[in-house]
């Protein structure tokens, strides 16, 4: 026989049992515990709450871009949108973007010129558009798509070649140690060049599978790869063009041009990866040091809460995030892959893109401050951007942009979030890096890196620190210019703040909010 117990009579069950205890030293903080151990740990003066919660593992990836050279230099090809900055083998006015080209120039015979974008990556698919501006004379010219680049004499590369007749052809290549073998034969494509027509190059790498194909612009693109082969040479390096003007060649300079380079997908030789079982919870008013029922409810709720928490919203954001919409806020888009912000005339995203711009609405704020989206800034959001729509939109600590610093209240710019942000200073030092001791997940780090600001010792990048990766590096998650957007990879400096990297080196503040 089962015996069903009514539920009006049911014996509720007992609420978990806690135990709280002050932990010494600065800051002041309260540990609670129950019958598995560590459950919550609150700082007095903050509002985050370090709760014990279900292993999760943070992982990002590479960045799908496209460079369009939308931009004018006159000396290197400057920074790629997404992808990273282009360095060049020899002098960098061989390299230049006149304007929405990039431009190689070819001026002596035999001698190969290298750019490449200064990101290392295993499996690639890369496509490129490529031209040369005048015919060949004297020999053939060519310009290949690199991928596995580790220097000029190690690299792999789909070539396309162009001859003195007018004959197009392309070659699947690999150098190692300056030894060029043929993977792929150089095999005609087209006849009939004349100076100008772009033709496009696409190669992978899955594996040890390189294959490649080409195809005149505005043709479709083959079906099927014209070079496909096993080989396990240089498994990892940058991604670029080589360009070449063969012994013999007349007429010198040549003028080899690229455009559109698009990286379809990527995967970086060791992602960043950080595991744990840490969430951070945000009360409604920062803990005064008093343990009370409410408190203990709260910390019971949140024991066996899984809605999205800080770490989880941040992560809304980074490569891949699906795009989330709103209802209450008439339907803009709340979350998904964001961009730092729209590009300035020399190719790199503009500083300026706050929370609400990023889901293109004016925004109201508390203390009464307006400020209307900018709508180029639309899906992109600069590092304290990125910071106020984690803690502010999604988890409640009241905005305000330049007025009205009171320690509760989150301020626009970082400048004044370092001094005057919410919650308290865990640590704080002059001109060299605190002590990381007494970090916790979800703290910000702040940092003085920009060695071009006319104030000394300003503020001026910040982010979240998501935790000791896989390897033991303190990686915390920021957006950033180079990567265009939110990240805790290493694209453009080490998202980490131990070890002697950009950001561990500037690091000078750490508050708890």
């Amino acid at each position: 026989m089962i015996l069903v117990q009514d539920d009006e009579t049911r014996a509720a069950p007992a609420p978990i049992a806690l135990t709280v205890e002050a932990l010494p030293g600065t800051p002041t903080r309260t540990r609670v515990s129950d019958s598995r151990g560590v459950l919550a740990t609150l700082t007095t003066g903050a509002k985050t709450v370090m709760m014990r919660g279900q292993t999760r593992t943070f992982t990002e990836q590479k960045r799908p871009f496209v460079d369009e050279f939308t931009r004018t230099t006159t000396s290197g090809f400057g920074m790629s949108p997404g992808g990273g900055n282009w360095s060049q083998s020899g002098s960098a006015a061989l390299y230049i973007v006149p304007g929405g080209v990039g431009q190689i120039s070819c001026d002596v015979a035999n001698t190969s010129r290298h750019t490449t974008i200064v990101d290392l990556l295993t499996d690639v698919d890369v496509t490129a558009k490529v031209t040369i501006t005048d015919a060949p004379a004297g020999a053939t010219a060519s310009i290949g798509i690199s991928l596995g680049y580790t220097d000029t004499n190690n690299s792999n590369r789909a070539r396309l070649l162009v001859t003195t007749a007018g004959v197009v052809q392309l070659a699947l290549e690999k150098e190692v140690a300056g030894t060029v073998t043929a993977l792929g034969a150089a095999t005609q494509i087209g006849t009939g060049f004349a100076a100008g027509d772009w033709w496009r190059i696409r190669v992978e790498r899955a594996g040890s599978t390189l294959r490649c194909r080409a195809w005149k612009d505005g043709t479709d693109e083959p079906a099927t790869w014209l070079h496909s082969v096993t080989d396990t040479a240089n498994p990892v390096g940058r991604v670029g063009f080589r360009a070449l003007a063969s012994t013999g060649s007349t007429g010198l300079p040549r003028v080899i041009q690229v455009d559109d380079l698009q990286v379809i997908s990527g995967s970086w030789a060791t992602s960043p990866t950080v595991t744990h079982d840490t969430w951070v919870r945000v009360l409604t008013a920062p803990f005064d040091g008093t343990w009370t029922p409410a408190l203990a409810n709260q910390i019971r709720a949140w024991a066996v809460d899984t809605s999205p928490d800080a770490l989880a919203y941040a992560m809304m954001y980074v490569t891949g995030a699906p795009s989330v919409t709103s209802p209450e806020l008439g339907d803009a888009r709340v979350a998904g892959q964001s961009n730092y912000g729209p590009l300035a005339a020399g190719g790199t995203p503009t500083e300026g893109a706050d929370f609400h711009d990023y889901m293109g609405l004016d925004w109201v704020f508390p203390n009464g401050e307006t400020q209307s989206a900018a709508v180029d800034e639309q899906g992109c959001m600069d590092c304290s951007g990125f910071v106020r729509m984690v803690y502010g939109l999604h988890m409640g600590i009241p905005m305000v942009r330049t007025a009205t610093f009171d320690g509760i209240n989150l301020p626009r710019m970082t400048k004044d979030i370092g001094p005057s942000g919410p919650g308290i200073v865990v640590v704080q030092s002059t001109g060299v890096p605190p002590s990381l001791a007494n970090i916790q997940i979800g703290d910000v780090p702040l940092f003085d890196a920009d060695t071009s600001d006319p104030v000394a010792g300003q503020f001026d990048h910040n982010g979240i620190f998501l935790g000791v990766d896989s390897v033991g590096r303190y990686r915390f998650i920021n957006s950033r210019k180079t990567p265009n957007g939110p990240t805790f990879a290493d694209l453009g400096g080490e998202s980490t703040l131990d070890g002697a990297g950009l950001y561990a080196t500037s690091l000078r503040l750490v508050r708890r909010f």
